[in-house]
C-alpha cells in the first residue's frame, strides 16, 4: 500500500516529471515542434507521413520511436522489475539518461538530428523507471495514465469507496512536476536553446548521486541493526 512507502519515491517522481517536462518542451519548441517525452503523436505523425508518402520524414519518426524503445529496453536490462526497490540501479540509470541528454545537446548544437534520437532515447529510458503503486503503474514522462487513474479515483469515490488521499498526492506531484517542467524548460529554451538541455541533464545527475548515498546510508543503518 501506499502508506507503507518511503517519503523519496513522491519526491523522485516530481523530480522526474520536472525533468521529463523540461525536455518535453525544449523538444516542442526546438525539435520541429515534436514532443519527446511520449510516444503517441510521434506515432500519429508516423501514421500520416506514411500516407502522404512522405518517407524522409518517416524514417527520422521511425528513428525517434525506435530510440524511446531502445531506452525502455536499458532500463528494463538494469532494473529488472517495475515494483520499487532501494537496491534497484536507479542511479545508473539516471546516470546514463543524463548522459544521453548532453549527447542530445551536443548533436543539435551542432545542427545534427541525430539529437533528436538521443533525446527519445533518454525519455524512454526514464519512461520505464515505473513503479507499481497500488495496482496502479506510474510513469513520469506523460500525464495522461496519470490523470485517466484520478478520475477512476474520483468516481469511485462518488460510489462510496475509500479515496487513497497518499496516491492522489503523488499524482499531482507528478502533474504538477510536469507542467512546471514545461514553463522552466519554455523559458531556458528562448535563453539558451539547445544548451537549455543541460539543465536536466545536471538534474538527472544531482538526482543519481542523491539515490546512490541515500542507498548506501541505508544499507549502513540497516546493517548496524
Amino acid at each position: 500500500m501506499m502508506s507503507t512507502l518511503p517519503r523519496w519515491i513522491e519526491y523522485g517522481a516530481f523530480i522526474l516529471a520536472l525533468i521529463a517536462g523540461s525536455i518535453n518542451a525544449i523538444g516542442l519548441l526546438g525539435f520541429e515542434h515534436q514532443a519527446v517525452s511520449h510516444v503517441s503523436g510521434t506515432a500519429t505523425l508516423l501514421g500520416l507521413t506514411l500516407f502522404q508518402n512522405d518517407f524522409a520524414n518517416s524514417l527520422h519518426l521511425l528513428g525517434i520511436l525506435a530510440a524511446f524503445f531502445l531506452g525502455a529496453s536499458i532500463s528494463g536490462f538494469l532494473l529488472h522489475g517495475s515494483s520499487v526497490k532501494l537496491t534497484r540501479h536507479y542511479d545508473t540509470a539516471l546516470m546514463l539518461e543524463a548522459v544521453l541528454i548532453f549527447i542530445a545537446f551536443v548533436l543539435l548544437t551542432k545542427g545534427s538530428y541525430y539529437g533528436h534520437f538521443a533525446a527519445s532515447a533518454a525519455c524512454g529510458l526514464q519512461n520505464a523507471l515505473a513503479t507499481t503503486y497500488s495496482g496502479a503503474i506510474i510513469r513520469t514522462t506523460h500525464v495522461t495514465g496519470i490523470f485517466t487513474d484520478l478520475g477512476i479515483m474520483l468516481g469511485s469515490m462518488l460510489r462510496g469507496e475509500e479515496f487513497d488521499k497518499r496516491k492522489s498526492i503523488l499524482f499531482l506531484l507528478i502533474i504538477t512536476g510536469f507542467v512546471l517542467g514545461g514553463g522552466i524548460g519554455a523559458i531556458l529554451f528562448y535563453h539558451y536553446v539547445f544548451q537549455a538541455l543541460l539543465a536536466p541533464a545536471l538534474v538527472c545527475l544531482v538526482l543519481a548521486f542523491s539515490y546512490h548515498f541515500y542507498q548506501k546510508a541505508q544499507a549502513i543503518k540497516n546493517g548496524k541493526r
